[in-house]
């Protein structure tokens, strides 16, 4: 099964996300198929915390991957985000 996740990078206590779709079976942090954009969850104010491409994400979805819940929050936030 594909599933579209979080790929953790980023040092020690200073988490960065890289959005990603890969194989259900694979590590949470080895190979991926694409990557769809990431999340910082510490940007300050100046800096962009949250970027997808809504319409790779759209694909992927179309075609049956699977999104995990938090990539599922994370894509309504940046929907909501953009609408705004």
């Amino acid at each position: 099964m594909v599933v579209i996740r979080l790929s953790r990078g980023g040092s020690k206590a200073r988490p960065f996300y890289n959005i990603v779709v890969a194989d259900k079976r694979v590590r949470r942090d080895g190979r991926f198929i694409e990557r769809l954009g990431f999340y910082n969850p510490l940007a300050k104010d100046g800096e962009e915390g949250l970027r997808i491409a809504q319409d790779r994400l759209a694909y992927w979805l179309g075609v049956g991957a699977q999104a995990s819940d938090t990539v599922e929050r994370l894509a309504k936030q940046a929907a909501k985000k953009a609408a705004a």
